[in-house]
């Protein structure tokens, strides 16, 4: 099985997993277990690495608009060769442009809802809900869009794997890559 298989099967896991509201508001408990273990010597940070929900690092999407949203790198990078896992946090209000990646990716909504379509027309009247315990895939090379309409009390925050480079490629380089509703 290949690694992306492997992931997307996961994240299906994951999804089918935290079905409901009660098991998403539970889903950290077996971290504090395990930082709670880790703490006590039995596990080898150098074995498992353990980031806590207070120990993740935010920093605010660069040339964006300001408070349009925020990422975290969790594994690898998105322009290192290789795998990676970010978060990212989309606060109401904004949405992408039309683009394309080079590779598949793989989004799971963890809080929030994600509106989503796809195709090379920016409609977000018709983008579709996803809530949290939704999964995505974007298949390579295909154009899509996607944000948080204005009307969420919430940002979005969406777990996002890769392979990397990612090579984003938007539909029309002329328009703004990112839309503010």
């Amino acid at each position: 099985m290949h690694l992306v298989d492997e992931v997307f099967a996961g994240l299906v896991a994951c999804r089918d997993a935290c079905a409901t509201r009660r098991q998403l508001l539970l889903a950290p408990l077996p971290l504090a277990v395990l930082a709670t273990a880790a703490q006590a010597g039995k596990i080898n940070p150098s074995d498992t690495a353990i980031t806590l929900p207070n120990e993740i690092s935010w920093v605010a999407w660069s040339g964006l608009p300001p408070h349009s949203g925020e990422m975290a790198t969790l594994y690898g990078g998105l322009d290192e060769p290789g795998p990676y896992l970010v978060l990212m946090k989309w606060y109401p209000g904004y949405m992408s442009a039309p683009h394309s990646y080079a590779t598949d990716r793989l989004s799971l909504v963890l809080s929030g809802t994600w509106w989503v379509n796809s195709g090379a027309d920016f409609d977000p009247d018709a983008t579709v809900p996803v809530p949290a315990g939704g999964f995505i895939r974007r298949v390579a090379r295909t154009p899509h869009y996607d944000g948080v309409k204005k009307s969420a009390e919430v940002p979005a925050v969406i777990a996002l794997f890769g392979i990397a480079p990612v090579e984003l490629q938007l539909v029309d380089p002329i328009k703004p890559a990112w839309r503010q509703l």
